[in-house]
């Protein structure tokens, strides 16, 4: 059921100006918010979880469509240079997993941190990372948010700590952030996500443990693709139902491709652990729909026509699309026009992230310390040595 409320728009385009602003029609009455209704939250060790009845507004609407959007069409880019050879080495695309971000994100308040394994793209976007920085980044280039040193894996913005390269590791780090914010009483959270091939590492086990027993107010997201690499969970796992796995830890199961249900069960998620009660485990139903990387065509362990049954039932940004205009927050017409104004965007930023230059290999060493306590560096062998330099400002220090 869809609940509406009408409202003109000209008279509210002052007041949004960020998203609404870009649609210039003063005489279409549009609904100010609508109400939907998401799958069904699966519960483990709590009596009550998020509401099913989520309400979300015009603009947050299209801001959160906007940024699923960037990121889809992002991905499809990195994926078209990475097949060109302008983008080199390892590269891991978040297409069909976009609504996990932005829900997740779209929760967060400034003092939160987030911290993920090596599918970041769309993480460092949503983190604040301009689209040029994310895709500089890939194609080696100085304008990248690492100067063009770190590549897919390894991405860093204010309160944002990666892509991390080894499986699983990220986690603990994620407890350590947490344990850092509840120590300096700043409030603040952090979102430690791994994927389900993750699932199964001691390394994660050992941490629900830390973060329990000192009730550290860390949120830990499963993103379950359905696939660790090429294995299917159902032959990786003996038991699937990640949201369960932390056993003392409470959990919950939400529909990862649905961007208001990630929303709402991240809000809930953030009450949980700011009220001192300790950490939560989210299991986000979601699946991607490229291979595990760009050398995996990602089809040699499932049908083509599964992932078309996906894209066709499930894809998170076109159902999200004809929620909008099916609730009247806003026409076909608007939405392919803000389609269009983002496909310009990323066009215009992947030219640039081609055309740009490399950093020099006088920045070789440059910045690999926040405060480095040796005036230099060992090189290849312990006699070839190289002066450390600081160049930029390090964050999250």
């Amino acid at each position: 059921m869809i609940k509406v409320n009408i409202w003109n728009f000209g008279k509210k385009a002052q007041r949004h100006k960020a998203i609404s602003s870009f649609f210039t029609s003063s005489k279409k009455s549009y609904a100010t918010e609508a109400t939907f209704e998401t799958k069904p939250f699966r519960l483990h060790r709590l009596e009550m979880g998020p509401s099913n009845t989520v309400t979300v507004t015009r603009d947050d609407a299209l801001a959160l469509y906007e940024q699923m959007h960037t990121i889809r069409r992002m991905e499809t880019a990195a994926g078209n240079m990475y097949k060109e050879k302008i983008i080199r080495g390892f590269c891991h695309l978040y297409s069909g997993q976009e609504a996990c971000a932005v829900g997740i994100k779209a929760a967060l308040r400034p003092q939160d941190s987030v911290i993920t394994a090596y599918r970041a793209h769309g993480w460092t976007y949503v983190m604040g990372v301009p689209q040029l920085g994310v895709l500089s980044e890939l194609t080696g280039r100085q304008s990248g948010c690492a100067r063009g040193k770190g590549g897919s894996m390894h991405m860093y913005g204010k309160n944002f700590y990666g892509g991390n390269g080894i499986v699983g590791a990220q986690v603990p780090l994620g407890v350590g952030i947490a344990l850092a914010s509840k120590y300096s009483g700043s409030d603040g959270v952090c979102i430690a996500l791994y994927g389900d091939g993750a699932a199964n590492q001691g390394q994660v086990y050992e941490v629900y443990n830390m973060a329990k027993l000192w009730d550290v107010p860390c949120i830990f997201v499963c993103e379950n693709n359905g696939y660790g690499m090429g294995t299917s969970v159902e032959r990786a796992s003996a038991s699937t139902a990640y949201y369960t796995r932390g056993d003392y830890v409470p959990g919950i199961w939400v529909d990862g491709m649905d961007v208001l249900a990630v929303r709402e069960a991240a809000r809930y998620s953030v009450d949980y652990c700011t009220s001192g009660k300790g950490p939560i485990l989210l299991e986000m139903a979601t699946y991607r729909y490229s291979g595990h990387s760009m050398s995996d065509p990602g089809t040699s362990y499932r049908t083509r026509e599964e992932i078309q049954e996906v894209r066709q039932t499930r894809d998170p940004v076109t159902s999200f699309k004809e929620k909008i205009i099916a609730a009247e927050l806003a026409t076909a017409e608007e939405m392919k026009n803000l389609e269009n104004k983002i496909r310009a965007a990323v066009d215009e930023n992947v030219k640039k992230a081609k055309s740009d230059k490399e950093i020099g290999l006088e920045e070789l060493v440059t910045d690999i310390y926040a405060d480095s306590k040796e005036e230099y560096i060992r090189g290849i062998t312990p006699w070839d040595r190289l002066e450390h330099k600081t160049l930029g400002m390090a964050v999250n220090v």
